[in-house]
């Protein structure tokens, strides 16, 4: 009977939490930009991983929802939540972490990406940290199946800022939202991984620069 009601509060919750995300995220006005990156390689047959940081990660899911792409939520309470709230808005969510069950997930997420035009968005530095610090895992299966990486940015004229061992935004109603996909990545099989790791926060401060860059002129 607990368990019962602790799937009926869960269940709920995400019912919630899934109505809160779409009123916020359609009450904003959206500036996007670079998504050609990602559709011209799925176009060509390519697997593509968007990449975001953690504390950015709800813009970028909320435009790519209702496509049937996949996403990662970790295998606690609150990664069950995601999923749930991930799935009723059209994403696949895969479950698992670096720390529990790691090598199933690696494995599972290799086989997805070697599917032609197959898109899964994964947070390099999530969920613990540290902060802009991308662990191996999204280098590692990229370099595997030879998928294309694209870089993330989002800025929001409103939101709200939760920090602990990051700064988490959620965007705020009625405010706009500045969406940047960045250039391709790609990592040869044989690359050494500290190579791909400064190349992959390069990338990511490079969007980030961009898309700062243009909110200034644009504002």
């Amino acid at each position: 009977m607990k368990t019962y009601y602790k799937n009926l509060l869960i269940t709920c919750q995400a019912v919630l939490a899934k109505w809160l995300l779409l009123i916020i995220y359609k009450t904003n006005r959206w500036d996007i930009r670079g998504s050609e990156y990602f559709e011209k390689e799925l176009n060509n047959k390519k697997s593509v991983i968007i990449s975001t940081w953690h504390g950015q990660l709800l813009t970028p899911f909320m435009h790519l929802a209702k496509k049937k792409y996949y996403g990662l939520a970790g295998l606690n309470r609150d990664g069950e939540l995601i999923s749930r709230v991930g799935n009723q808005l059209g994403w696949k969510i895969l479950r698992g972490s670096s720390s529990k069950g790691g090598s199933r997930i690696f494995i599972e997420i290799v086989k997805i990406l070697r599917q032609p035009s197959t898109l899964i968005g994964i947070t390099p530095d999530g969920p613990r940290g540290p902060e802009k610090i991308p662990k191996a895992g999204l280098i590692k299966a990229a370099q595997k199946t030879g998928a294309i990486i694209i870089p993330v940015s989002s800025i929001s004229t409103r939101n709200w800022k939760f920090v602990n061992w990051h700064t988490f935004f959620l965007e705020k109603p009625f405010g706009k939202i500045y969406l940047k996909y960045g250039n391709p990545l790609t990592f040869k099989i044989d690359d050494e991984f500290e190579f791909c790791k400064s190349s992959l926060i390069k990338a990511m401060n490079n969007v980030e620069e961009e898309n700062r860059e243009y909110v200034k002129k644009n504002n």
